[in-house]
């Protein structure tokens, strides 16, 4: 699916799971930063990182554990979260889930 302009979308809708796996769709990319919607299967994940930027994550469906900095949290649909940069982070599916990541690049 292409995110066109001007074009309404329900994000619940425009990824699917993968058995086994972890989707993304980019949304928008650009020199500032980019904002892709994911979804993760039940026991699925991204291992612990880091990022020169700060990462919103905001959770559209289902219920995820972000840990930053070996703090773990539990996120619900509609609830958000800032990752700093240069802070490790790591991504966990209890269950299947969806999340939108927003990351904007400083000037």
């Amino acid at each position: 699916m292409n995110f066109e302009k001007g074009i309404k979308y329900t994000l619940t809708q425009s990824i699917d799971y993968v058995n086994g796996g972890v989707a993304s769709k980019q949304i928008i990319k650009n020199k500032q930063g980019n904002i892709t919607l994911f979804s993760f299967s039940e026991g699925e994940g991204l291992s612990e990182h880091t990022s020169p930027y700060d990462a919103s994550v905001y959770i559209v469906e289902g219920i995820a554990e972000i840990s930053i900095d070996k703090k773990t949290q539990i996120l619900k649909a509609g609830e958000m979260i800032i990752m700093p940069a240069n802070i490790p982070h790591a991504v966990y599916a209890n269950n299947n889930f969806k999340m939108l990541l927003i990351m904007i690049k400083p000037e």
